[in-house]
């Protein structure tokens, strides 16, 4: 009564073993697979979250520099500024990790609360009277006088273009790992659960512990098993194409380290281009919002105050330096795994599952 393991000499196997042997292939292809995985899942696992780590540290500097920037230059508004500079560079990683949401969204925000800081501390820096509706009314009117000039669309600009390639590369990277996670699970077909049981463990119902299958019979059943899995082949080289542009484009013109290290130069700037026109400011912003109460004798000589530079590049130096180096090794070693989905069945027939240094091995129906 035998299914799969139909010989023409006695045998010493039953048809539950047979069911056995079914359900002990299957159980070891997936096995196979997952160590075959372990590695390629370990390898980019191993840089998302060194990516991360680097990234962290060079967010936590640029947002340092910027609020030491408040601190140094713009003491007046210093302790108000902390929440807009806390909450820019928030979203600024909530963007990178994937959220729905914007650099321009982030960057325009964090400026509307600026302007009236600004306004306020340093062009008027006697007014008393900043009330909720006069805040808001200089909020609104920030995006209609565009106090900060180009510059903060200019930031809008350099941020997005580098932001960009290491939002598409950390949302690349979690791709790779739900393709590598979704082939350890694929099923096994019940014609080839029995190819397997025919080509490992038949020649044990003749008594043949010891004979392991041809090389080519093996290739033939596990191209034949894994026909689904290797038609991943052309998207999987796409997709380390796509990696290699990603993280050519990060080292390039979209450099991220550049671009977070110099946003507290832009934010400098358009402070700075903010105080300079302040008169004209002023006189639209007392047509729009009114005139608020002021102490008596403005303080507007506090104005213009030289920006120290900010001693933290040991750091800087350091993630950049990090981050470029598990970018590199990252790629080289994906760049290896080009073939892995082409070369699949070839792994699994290698090493101790086929007879590779005896004249005899099992082709599915005798020895030979």
């Amino acid at each position: 009564d035998l299914q799969i393991c139909q010989h023409r000499a006695p045998t010493c196997c039953t048809k539950k073993m047979e069911e056995s042997y079914q359900a002990a292939v299957r159980r070891e292809r997936t096995q196979s697979i997952q160590a075959l995985n372990f590695e390629l899942k370990y390898m980019i696992v191993g840089h998302i979250t060194a990516f991360q780590e680097a990234f962290e540290s060079l967010l936590r500097f640029a947002e340092n520099r910027t609020s030491s920037l408040f601190e140094t230059a713009y003491r007046p508004m210093a302790k108000e500024a902390a929440e807009p500079v806390k909450e820019l560079f928030t979203d600024i990683s909530l963007y990178i990790l994937g959220a729905e949401t914007t650099v321009e969204s982030a960057v325009l925000r964090f400026f509307d609360s600026l302007f009236p800081l600004v306004y306020s501390r340093l062009i008027n820096p006697g007014i008393t009277d900043l009330s909720q509706d006069y805040t808001e009314c200089l909020r609104l009117t920030r995006q209609d006088i565009n106090p900060f000039g180009h510059y903060s669309k200019n930031m809008v600009t350099e941020l997005s273009k580098s932001l960009w390639a290491s939002r598409m590369l950390s949302q690349a990277l979690s791709l790779g790992i739900e393709v590598i996670n979704t082939t350890e699970h694929a099923a096994v077909s019940k014609e080839c659960s029995r190819a397997l049981v025919r080509m490992q463990y038949c020649p044990h119902c003749q008594g043949l512990t010891l004979i392991r299958p041809c090389v080519g019979y093996c290739l033939n059943v596990m191209r034949g098993c894994l026909a689904s899995v290797s038609e991943l082949d052309a998207q999987w080289r796409e997709f380390i194409s796509t990696l290699e542009y990603l993280t050519n484009e990060m080292a390039a013109s979209h450099d991220l380290e550049t671009a977070l290290s110099g946003i507290w130069s832009s934010i400098n700037e358009a402070i700075l281009h903010a105080q300079l026109n302040g008169p004209q400011l002023s006189a639209t912003v007392d047509k729009v919002c009114g005139q608020p109460k002021q102490q008596e004798g403005n303080l507007s000589s506090a104005n213009l105050v030289p920006v120290k530079e900010v001693t933290e590049t040991q750091t800087f130096v350091m993630a950049h330096t990090s981050l470029s180096n598990k970018r590199r090794e990252f790629i080289n070693y994906m760049k290896r795994s080009r073939t892995f989905y082409a070369s699949i069945a070839e792994r699994l027939c290698d090493g101790d599952l086929v007879m590779r240094d005896s004249s005899t091995c099992w082709n599915g129906e005798d020895v030979v």
